[in-house]
């Protein structure tokens, strides 16, 4: 009978071992990694560990009540979907009395400001542009006080504005007319801000007595505060006030620029548009859901300086299947790919043929882009992340694209993805804070795992001699392996190292030593039969393999198991000890088994006192070859 593959050509598993530790390594030191090379090799620690970030979110409601208990642990499921998106990095999110929700993330540097984002996203048609940046609002009693024209809203219509879909320009196209995909470019940092650090100034109002009237009577309140003059001064503007050639006008609207962003948030979409006073930075700090009626025009500005009046919104989130952060391998940018459900994609072909071909002159001239077609915005919350012109009727799938990287790309697609919440959330208070157990108790854990493996090697190197270098050995690619891993998943999927996962890790030594065992024990039993070592070796590989396989798949369906039901830090221990278990396997087939192919062919192997094999040998020695050979059956 030939002997088994493995032990002919045992060169090509400690080959592909070899390979295997070469990509590990350079992705260790090289994808996603910065910093020093000691930084290189540090894995993401868990809360425990080293601390981290604490957010409380308040929800708010219209009324200002309390918030249904429904929605509540509806939003606290979203958000922990958000940032725990794998569910290995380890992240708590709890509900804090009947309103709030705390967020705890590891690490010292993770910006939490986004994760109570509504993230409402809406597809609106641009409709008109200008000036968001205040710069023609200061009242100017005479012209030579105005500023500079070209700040005034005819310069909106010229150049400047069409930098921001430049780029989107040659994007959309790409979905030509009548298929392929669409693309939305975005080119600022795409970190929406639709609630950035909303003042103190100008949350009180809202919080304290406007949340608790209804919209007619906000409005009417704004209304008595700017006072009646005013109001019927902005009510007849026909488009965004000129101070420049009315100077009195300036005088006569300056009550406005005193509203809150509260305040702000119930004005007439006209009047937001048309009123210089009104910048893009109150309407940046409106209460979050201030925009999210899908069939009213609203204004929004994109980068803090453009201005838009948006239509009313046809493709909503809702209309969104998937959400995805990839590589354009073409561009080599990040982007967030969006696939449509069906009725949604029905309607995102409808709105690109409106925009395209501009129906009914919808958008004025000021909107159109370089190509003289309508530009379609994304809305996230109460900003636009993205208006791009639509260059084609597109049926295809879309991309946002612009100033991506990894991190943001994912964080966007994780919002879209997840839904929005069902709650608007203000940020009450974020903090760093120390770790709970310490670095001491990581040097425990460490310290506790460092013990374990020694005693496995003595007691092996006691007991099998020189077998016990293969365990030796062994151990020590299995744990290089698992730190390799541990530092590329931190970065990849965000995996946390926690206390649970070291016990994970230590609860896997168990399961190694048990293969070892059950190996060398078999290749005891075929040397006591006759067999000499060479011929023993891939006869008890050849039995043991099928009971460490079983052995091991019943580990890793266990932690599988424990993954899926469990919440937390038991979820860490789960996928750390089916980490270890699988990098064990991998050990098995690639080191253990090529290795002690290579062992049995020396000298050293044949040795009673040297291999470990004493008993069994000698057993095999004494055997009187008179007697029969007992006999066994052949397993299956």
């Amino acid at each position: 009978m030939a002997p088994p593959q493995g032990q002919m050509r045992p060169g090509r598993q400690l080959i592909v071992l070899g390979l295997i530790f070469a990509v590990l390594y350079l992705m260790v030191f090289f994808a996603g990694a910065s910093g020093s090379w000691q930084d290189r090799l540090e894995p993401r620690l868990g809360l425990d560990l080293v601390g981290g970030t604490r957010m409380t979110l308040e929800a708010t409601t219209e009324d200002g009540g309390v918030p249904p208990s429904e929605s509540l642990e509806e939003a606290r499921q979203i958000i922990e979907a958000r940032v725990n998106g794998l569910g290995v990095s380890e992240a708590e999110v709890v509900t804090e009395g009947n309103r709030n929700i705390v967020v705890l993330l590891p690490g010292q540097n993770r910006d939490l400001n986004e994760i109570g984002d509504a993230a409402e996203l809406r597809f609106r048609k641009l409709l008109k542009m200008t000036d968001g940046s205040g710069a023609s609002a200061a009242p100017a009693p005479t012209a030579t006080a105005a500023p500079d024209p070209s700040a005034g809203p005819d310069a909106s219509a010229g150049p400047e504005p069409s930098g921001s879909p430049d780029a989107a320009a040659g994007s959309p196209s790409a979905g030509g007319s009548g298929g392929g995909q669409g693309v939305l470019a975005q080119d600022a940092t795409p970190t929406p801000t639709a609630t950035p650090s909303p003042s103190a100034e100008a949350e009180p109002p809202a919080d304290a007595g406007q949340n608790a009237l209804t919209p007619e009577q906000q409005l009417a309140a704004v209304r008595q505060k700017v006072g009646e003059a005013a109001w019927t001064a902005a009510e007849g503007l026909q488009g965004p006030a000129d101070f420049t050639q009315d100077p009195a006008l300036a005088e006569t609207l300056k009550p406005f620029a005193d509203l809150t962003p509260a305040e702000v948030r119930v004005l007439p979409p006209t009047m937001q548009f048309n009123l210089p006073m009104v910048t893009c930075d109150k309407l940046d700090r409106r209460t979050p859901g201030s925009i999210k009626a899908p069939d009213q025009q609203v204004v929004a500005c994109e980068q803090g300086q453009m201005k838009y009046l948006l239509d009313v919104a046809k493709v909503l989130g809702t209309d969104v299947d998937d959400a995805t952060a990839v590589l354009d391998q073409t561009t080599s940018q990040w982007v967030v790919s969006l696939d449509f459900t069906g009725d949604g994609q029905r309607k995102w072909t409808d709105l690109t043929r409106e925009a395209f071909n501009n129906e009914g002159q919808a958008c004025d001239a000021s909107a159109l882009g370089d190509q003289s077609k309508c530009r379609v915005a994304v809305v996230l919350d109460n900003t636009v992340i993205s208006a791009p012109e639509i260059q084609g009727v597109l049926t295809g799938d879309s991309q946002i694209t612009g100033s991506f990287n990894n991190r943001t790309a994912s964080e966007l697609a994780s919002q879209l993805r997840y839904g929005a919440l069902p709650l608007t959330f203000t940020p009450q208070e974020a903090q760093s804070i120390t770790a709970t157990l310490g670095t001491e108790y990581l040097r425990a854990g460490l310290l506790a795992a460092g013990i374990g493996m020694l005693l496995v090697i003595v007691y092996a190197f006691f007991y099998y001699r020189l077998l016990g270098s293969v365990i030796f050995l062994s151990l020590i690619l299995s744990a290089l392996l698992v730190y390799g891993a541990l530092i590329v998943l931190g970065r990849q999927i965000g995996f946390t190292l926690t206390l649970a996962g070291i016990a994970g890790f230590i609860v896997s030594l168990g399961v190694a030593a048990d293969s070892f065992v059950i190996y060398f024990e078999r290749l005891k039993d075929e040397i006591r039969e006759g067999r000499s070592p060479r011929s023993a070796v891939p006869r008890a590989w050849v039995r043991a393999r099928r009971t460490i396989i079983s052995a091991n798949a019943i580990s890793i369906m266990a932690a599988v198991v424990l993954y899926i039901v469990s919440v937390g830090t038991v979820q860490g221990f789960a996928f750390a000890l089916g980490l270890a278990t699988i990098l064990d396997l991998v050990v098995v087939f690639l080191f253990r088994h090529p290795i002690m192919t290579l062992f049995a062919r020396t000298p050293a192997f044949l040795s009673p006192r040297v291999s470990g094999l004493g008993r069994a040998l000698e057993q095999s020695d004494d055997r009187d070859d008179s007697q029969p050979r007992k006999t066994r059956l052949k397993e299956a």
